[in-house]
């Protein structure tokens, strides 16, 4: 077989390998996480808002799911891409990747512990009623669900197979479904002698295995051809554009087609899209090895076939990558290294690794040292506060030195009524939480659900109406256009929040030395960012090319439904945002109450103590000059953990294992 090969570099490892590195170091990091809890919890440096500030990050790191789609026209070979990179090591094919079309459905692989191995068909006539994908996830009884044995490859393979299975339905059935349009005849499936067509039998699958790298968090999307992809607005409009790396497969002996033009620049690619994400897999280079050609003359047409493909689709030429799925998968079972190589599949795989993995670890860096920087901002702050408590018991203590009883006693009252006068301004903190509530309700009224459906339920009147949806993108436009005013009017409201409690907090500063700092406003721009990207991802279906289309009462109710998923995402986070932000401030000032309030009982204690004699004045000095001590301490060991946990997210390989390896016992262990 004459064919060009190509070495892997010995420093790079494969997607494989590295997605596995990141996965156990996500498991580890979220252990870590928990360590950081329960010792904030023994020494009661845990209040409400930092809990669930914990608790997300600890969430998001065991299960922050990376999706790879994998998109293109039927036959060319994205199953056997599939098979060859992920499921290899059952020593055969697992998804059917036969001559024709094989998967006519989206197909979703993925790992939920709390279910057990299954594959799960949705019946392609739930595209008939109104319920959009994400709430039939939420009816797992209108599933046709098959158990699987993870342990028999032929079980999985020929269970695996129902997602190739196909129906003959009428034309005006196919039509009510999606999958025939007058308007566009040449894309219609072909009919049979009886006027019948075949359309997929089943609308979505997900498949939950306990493959290792699906149970770190990977899921993998494999979709199907043009028409299927045009028939379902929530494929292209929320799974696709969520996928944090996109692999689009050519055909080497055919380059780009028009079909496979249509499908990237209608369904992958918009104004905003990290090209970085996208990745095109020129398959079947093996079709052009020629017995009768050398391998520079292969290597050629490929590197031409390489460089066409790249200048039209406006990608740089190293985001094409030509691979043989077929031999790839064959190697690998052969355990053949010369056919691998041959195959060039490794150098897909680092693209991958490099590509999509070095994007996750970016924003996970982000991410994390973010939330645990301010995390230790807000426990710092509580240590502090407890510093200053006691250096003002200190100092009221050494001042009753040579004093006499009766002074001592006088202390005592003097205590007792600032203790009778701070319990009396609770009306005061009571009616700043008043206003403070009263603005924040009208926050959750405006992000609430009612207030989108009432937006979506707007739009999809107007698209009901009769005739040619010509004025769709002015509608679309429209409710897009109430949508940003929704955000601007809540960033408007949580400027009244802030300003409201900047001069509450600094009253209360004031009058009882308290610490209050306004946590600093929730940014709401990547939201505003992430609705653009919806208005973005949704215009291709509003030209004069889908006005038959969306003339249809049913594909109009499939698109507002797939709007309202991703919207209904973008909205309950942005809410969380502000609902975690209010929490912060409201957390901040029950901790200094709390903390005020024992200061007010601990002065007592000590009072009581040094009358009763139970504890000479110099003893209680030297009782709080330790406590001190031991606050100094606490502040820095929460630095030296916080600071091992911020560098954390450096993927293991990138030289910082030991550091973090180090946690347990310079952190945790020695507290």
């Amino acid at each position: 077989m004459n064919a060009a090969t190509s070495t892997l570099p010995a420093n790079q490892v494969s997607f494989i390998d590295q997605f596995d590195s990141h996965g156990a170091w996500r498991r580890e990091f979220a252990a870590r996480l928990k360590q950081l809890a329960d010792w904030l919890g023994n020494y009661e440096l845990m209040d409400a808002s930092i809990a669930e500030r914990m608790q997300q990050l600890e969430a998001q790191m065991r299960s922050d799911k990376v999706m790879v789609a994998f998109v293109a026209e039927f036959s060319r070979g994205k199953s056997e891409l599939i098979n060859a990179i992920f499921f290899a090591t059952y020593g055969r094919r697992i998804m059917p990747a036969s001559a024709g079309r094989t998967t006519m459905c989206p197909t979703e692989l993925g790992w939920d512990g709390d279910v057990p191995p299954c594959l799960r068909l949705l019946p392609i006539e739930t595209r008939l009623q109104s319920q959009s994908l994400m709430e039939w996830r939420h009816a797992p009884e209108k599933w046709t669900r098959i158990d699987l044995d993870v342990n028999d490859p032929d079980q999985l393979a020929t269970a695996f197979e129902k997602v190739s299975e196909v129906v003959k339905v009428s034309k005006d059935e196919a039509k009510a479904l999606g999958f025939w349009h007058d308007e566009t005849p040449d894309d219609n499936p072909r009919q049979d002698t009886q006027g019948n067509v075949e359309v997929p039998r089943w609308r979505h699958a997900l498949i939950n295995i306990a493959h290792p790298l699906l149970k770190q968090g990977l899921v993998i999307l494999d979709t199907p051809g043009l028409n299927a992809i045009g028939a379902e607005p929530e494929l292209t409009v929320s799974l696709i554009p969520q996928a944090h790396a996109v692999v689009f497969i050519l055909a080497a002996d055919t380059g780009v087609t028009k079909s496979d033009l249509s499908i990237w620049k209608e369904h992958l690619i918009t104004e905003d899209t990290d090209y970085s994400s996208r990745l095109v897999v020129l398959n079947k280079i093996d079709t052009l090895w020629d017995a009768l050609s050398t391998p520079e003359q292969i290597r050629a047409a490929v590197d031409r076939q390489r460089r066409t493909s790249a200048d039209i689709l406006g990608l740089p030429e190293n985001q094409v990558i030509p691979v043989s799925a077929q031999k790839g998968l064959v190697a690998k079972v052969m355990a053949d290294d010369a056919l691998l190589r041959a195959s060039q599949l490794p150098q897909l795989e680092v693209a991958l690794s490099e590509g999509m993995m070095g994007q996750r670890k970016k924003i996970l860096q982000s991410a994390v040292a973010s939330s645990i920087g301010e995390l230790r901002t807000e426990i710092s702050r509580v240590i502090s506060i407890r510093r200053r408590d006691l250096h003002e018991q200190m100092m009221e203590l050494r001042g009753l030195r040579g004093k006499n009883a009766n002074v001592i006693k006088h202390m005592r009252s003097r205590i007792e009524t600032e203790q009778a006068e701070f319990d009396a301004s609770g009306q005061r903190i009571h009616a700043v939480r008043s206003v403070h509530l009263k603005l924040l309700r009208e926050v959750f009224t405006a992000l609430g659900t009612s207030t989108l459906r009432a937006e979506l339920r707007q739009l999809n009147d107007a698209l009901r109406q009769p005739g040619i949806k010509l004025g769709a993108r002015k509608a679309y436009a429209q409710t897009f256009d109430r949508l940003r005013d929704i955000f601007v009017h809540t960033k408007q409201l949580n400027g009244e929040i802030h300003n409201m409690l900047a001069t509450s907090f600094r009253q209360l500063n004031a009058e009882f030395g308290f610490s209050l700092q306004t946590p600093r406003e929730p940014e709401l721009a990547r939201y505003q960012n992430d609705l653009e990207a919806v208005e973005r991802s949704h215009a291709q279906y509003l030209g004069l090319g889908n006005a038959f289309r969306l003339a249809q009462p049913e594909f109009a109710d499939r698109l507002v439904r797939a709007l309202a998923t991703r919207l209904r995402v973008i909205f309950e986070s942005a809410l969380g945002e502000v609902e975690l932000w209010n929490k912060s401030a409201a957390s901040q000032l029950d901790a200094q109450l709390r903390e005020r309030r024992k200061n007010f009982a601990k002065r007592l204690e000590a009072i009581e103590r040094i009358q009763n004699a139970a504890v000479t004045l110099d003893e209680r000095i030297i009782e709080l000059d330790s406590q001190d001590a031991q606050s100094v301490q606490l502040d820095t060991k929460l630095v030296k953990i916080t600071d091992l946990l911020m560098e954390a997210p450096d993927l293991p390989g990138d030289g910082n294992e030991d550091a973090i390896s180090q946690f347990p016992d310079t952190a945790v262990a020695a507290l």
